[in-house]
């Protein structure tokens, strides 16, 4: 649902929302029912009023470690995205944690339960270290841009996604102490 509506989409949206019934998930495939490409587009495309990506909501970060980490999860785990979208896009890191579930869970039903513990582990880690830092944020984004199937959708993302760890406090983030400003003793 956080893809770009595609011919089709709408037809696996619902078959899937036939499957669920958790109520906003059913609220979310609802509303992406009627979701056009052009509006997609115009709302989270290229120039649109909310960036779909994750290095958008890591300001302070460098982009080429994002996307070299995204990278090797995807490549460790033999994720080929069908998507044509960048790999840090929000609809890309949701399919690699569908596709987690479902190894997670073909793993359970071989009887493999240290597979299965992989799986899981893998999920939780990417999540934490990837969605978590847009998930809420693409949301509240979203949601203020207007009501449309992607708020939605992304609503359901963020309730779903851990929310991300507070970095530790640097030396910038403390408050000056009286000899920092007029310098240490051994600089006098």
């Amino acid at each position: 649902m956080l893809a770009r509506p595609c011919p089709g989409s709408s037809e696996e949206i619902e078959a899937l929302a036939r499957e669920v019934q958790e109520p906003a998930l059913r609220a979310a495939a609802a509303a992406a029912h009627a979701a056009s490409e052009g509006a997609y587009l115009r709302l989270v495309g290229p120039g649109g009023a909310v960036s779909p990506r994750e290095v958008t909501y890591r300001p302070f970060e460098d982009p080429g470690w994002v996307l070299a980490d995204l990278k090797h999860y995807y490549d460790a785990f033999a994720f080929r995205p069908r998507a044509e979208d960048p790999i840090d896009h929000v609809a890309v890191e949701a399919d690699f944690v569908g596709y987690r579930l479902l190894k997670e869970a073909f793993a359970r039903a071989r009887g493999d339960a240290e597979g299965a513990l992989v799986a899981s582990e893998a999920r939780g880690r990417f999540l934490a270290s990837h969605l978590a830092a847009i998930a809420e944020p693409f949301a509240e984004r979203l949601t203020a841009a207007g009501p449309t199937h992607l708020a939605a959708a992304a609503r359901v993302l963020a309730g779903r996604v851990p929310a991300p760890a507070r970095p530790q406090a640097s030396l910038a983030d403390q408050p000056e102490s009286p000899e920092s400003s007029e310098g240490c003793c051994s600089c006098t």
